[in-house]
């Protein structure tokens, strides 16, 4: 039966604290740390100050916080015992799970149950009487795929509702310009908390003729700049910058930090508060990877590895021994 957090000591956690799971005497209590924004009762996070106060604690430097893309269960029950502090179901999902070409292909209703699954994932791993050490509860951030806020206001705000609703999300991404920020305001205003997707959109790779970087001349980057203060004005508690040089990076940091808003970047430079790539990436799973991935292992090569040596023992009837006996 999993194991319960008493209410008390909830109320009591602060950013960083260790949450001592209730096990019986006998066995060693783990310790489970609050990485993100969920503690086990849904937090109200719908200010700038709900999310800052988890990523950008008041009265201390700021430690740079580790996001990854996660699509199923199994993955987030690892990424929660490594540590990692924000889990985003991305429309990547198109191209690293449904096989798609670009991530616009990707369907709501299947991002929806995968959001569902990775929330699963976290709640097995974090209530886990044998939870390692270093443990995390990461925010959970689902992600609204192509034409799912475009058509209407109205649309928008159904489609995000669900990300909270049935995906457990508890933040949602969109990608947007400045002239989003009516649809980001009316949002935020129905409870939704928002991550403003600004730079490079790869929704929009119709557009500019495949995945590109963005905001490398100075009225790019003066676009982004703009586009960073509507969602700010708008309300947005978290945002997310894609595939852009230092400099500007460095500037919508600068931007958010002074808002007590935490900016998330991805091929963005080093100075933004948090880090975010595709994890297929990162494992080394991914036949090509952008120019800012510096991949962490190679996992393709051992699924293979793994994988012909099975095909082998197969071949030589040295698998399917059975450990049953007739009764």
């Amino acid at each position: 039966m999993p194991a319960r957090f008493s209410e008390a000591k909830i109320k009591k956690l602060t950013p960083g604290d260790a949450v001592p799971v209730a096990v019986p005497s006998a066995m060693p209590v783990p310790r489970i740390t609050i990485g993100g924004l969920r503690k086990l009762t849904t937090p109200s996070i719908g200010s700038s100050q709900g999310v800052a106060g988890q990523f950008l604690p008041a009265g201390s430097v700021p430690v740079p916080f580790a996001s990854l893309t996660c699509y199923d269960a199994t993955m987030a029950r690892w990424l929660c015992r490594a540590g990692v502090q924000v889990l985003l179901v991305g429309d990547t999902a198109a191209e690293m799970v449904l096989g798609f070409a670009r991530t616009s292909d990707m369907p709501l209703d299947v991002l929806l149950a995968l959001t569902a699954g990775v929330r699963r994932g976290i709640t097995a791993a974090t209530t886990d009487s044998k939870a390692p050490d270093g443990t995390v509860i990461p925010l959970l951030m689902g992600d609204m795929p192509f034409l799912t806020y475009h058509l209407s206001e109205d649309d928008a705000v159904r489609n995000a509702a669900r990300f909270l609703t049935e995906g457990q999300a508890d933040v949602v991404k969109l990608e947007v310009d400045a002239t989003f920020a009516p649809r980001v305001a009316r949002m935020n205003q129905a409870g939704i908390p928002i991550c403003a997707h600004i730079g490079s959109r790869p929704q929009r790779a119709a557009m500019t003729g495949g995945y590109a970087s963005a905001g490398r001349t100075k009225a790019e980057a003066a676009s982004i700049m703009t586009d960073a203060k509507a969602m700010l004005d708008a309300g947005c508690p978290m945002m997310l910058i894609e595939a852009v040089p230092d400099e500007v990076g460095s500037a919508v940091t600068d931007l958010c930090t002074a808002a007590k808003v935490p900016l998330i970047g991805i091929g963005a430079g080093t100075s933004c508060h948090g880090q975010v790539l595709v994890l297929t990436d990162l494992l080394g799973l991914t036949d090509k990877s952008p120019l800012f991935v510096k991949r962490a292992a190679d996992l393709g090569t051992a699924v293979t590895a793994a994988a012909k040596g099975w095909v082998d023992t197969v071949a030589k009837r040295g698998a399917g021994a059975s450990p049953y006996t007739m009764r």
